[in-house]
């Protein structure tokens, strides 16, 4: 059949760059090649086993109907007094979403709220979906860009100068996806000061990361007051609970947008998973200390990819303060060539890495930054090393 028939929309949609690269690994991993993939934003951790408990009960006790479309009630009551106890955030039922992850909440917020023309910024680097969701609902991306050296963080100047009568929102994440940076208290505070002058500004908060924090403390946006009604926090459990693909997260928002958010996912999807919903109670209503075994080792690998990668020429590195990821400036090898192939770009190094070394990567490019690399090390630290190890190899 004639592919003309498709939408203009979807033929201008970009595949996700993470999914893509996932893909092609796998594919050489088909042909019995030995990949070690460091694309993915994926915890290699199993779900803990309490977790998994509560969903083998929820079979048991017969949770197979349609749910609320905005999530089970007691569910919401978790993610309410989860919000007040590590965020200090006091949303009431009526703010809070559940969705089919994190993503789906994004792209509800977006066809919420986004009319043709508008303007959202996005600090760069952004998480790879960011530019196409806001794409996909009409809204225009407005990429501000930063650099290694400022930690890959927007300062409040940089967001003064990036605001037109046409912007809508402000996007970004902390921990940062993919740079693992995360904004302070007195940083955000900052930029909150700036957007006093523009209220009609909603921010959007993706705190999915919030967990896997090296500095010691997480602070949300709409934690200050004058930015409570005009902050929409999104979480889930993907990340830090090792639960990518139970397919549950949420927010909290001004009552307006959690009802249009919810009136949406009505006509899209209806509720998430009833088994996902209950084990997430479980999740929620744990302490938090047991999770620490994972952000624990985290760390640990954090500082054995860091210790590699600065020994490797032409990979220059931030310290990462959250997240799982590294994202190297790697410019210093545009324009050199290595195994017969010219590297023009992030893209170029990131495939050579894939088909020369077997170390899968995500390029800068796909996250607005094309002189940097995205390289995953939620995998074994023998992996990590192994993968270091190729890399240093090809490229001699």
């Amino acid at each position: 059949m004639n592919t003309d028939i498709l939408s203009e929309k979807i033929k201008s949609l970009k595949t996700s760059a993470t999914l893509a690269m996932a893909a092609k690994a796998r594919e050489l991993k088909a042909d019995g090649i030995d990949v070690i993939g460091l694309s993915l934003g994926e915890p290699d951790f199993n779900t803990p086993d309490f977790i998994k408990e509560a969903a083998i009960n929820a079979i048991n006790e017969n949770y197979n109907s349609y749910t609320p479309v905005d999530g089970y009630q007691d569910l919401k009551k978790a993610i309410q007094l989860k919000f007040k106890r590590d965020n200090n955030l006091d949303y009431n039922l009526g703010q809070i979403t559940v969705s089919t992850g994190a993503k789906q909440a994004l792209y509800n917020i977006a066809s919420a709220l986004l009319n043709p023309g508008d303007e959202v910024i996005l600090p760069c680097p952004y998480w790879v979906s960011y530019s196409d969701i806001v794409g996909l609902c009409g809204g225009t991306p407005v990429e501000v860009q930063t650099s290694i050296s400022e930690d890959f963080k927007m300062t409040a100047e940089q967001l003064e100068n990036a605001i037109t009568p046409k912007t809508k929102m402000l996007w970004y994440s902390s921990p940062c996806n993919p740079s693992g940076s995360v904004y302070s208290k007195e940083e955000l505070r900052a930029i909150a000061d700036v957007l006093q002058k523009y209220p009609n500004i909603v921010v959007v908060s993706d705190e999915i990361y919030e967990h896997i924090n090296f500095r010691g403390g997480h602070f949300s946006m709409a934690a200050f007051d004058d930015m409570f009604d005009r902050t929409v926090t999104v979480n889930g459990v993907s990340k830090a609970f090792a639960m990518t693909g139970w397919r549950i997260g949420y927010i909290g928002a001004p009552e307006y947008i959690a009802k249009a958010c919810t009136k949406l996912q009505g006509q899209v999807t209806s509720g998430a998973n009833c088994i996902a919903q209950r084990a997430v109670i479980t999740a929620l209503e744990a302490p938090k200390e047991n999770i620490q075994y994972m952000v624990d080792e985290f760390a640990h690998r954090r500082e054995v990819i860091l210790d590699l990668l600065n020994n490797t020429e032409g990979f220059e590195c931030n310290t990462p303060e959250g997240a799982f990821y590294v994202f190297p400036n790697v410019s210093a090898w545009f324009g050199k060539t290595v195994k017969g192939r010219v590297i023009s770009n992030a893209s170029d190094f990131s495939m050579l890495l894939l088909e020369e070394a077997h170390v899968a990567t995500v390029t800068g490019e796909a996250f607005g930054n094309p002189d940097c690399i995205r390289i995953s090390y939620a995998a074994s630290e023998a992996q990590i090393r192994e993968a270091i190890k190729r890399i240093k190899e090809v490229l001699g």
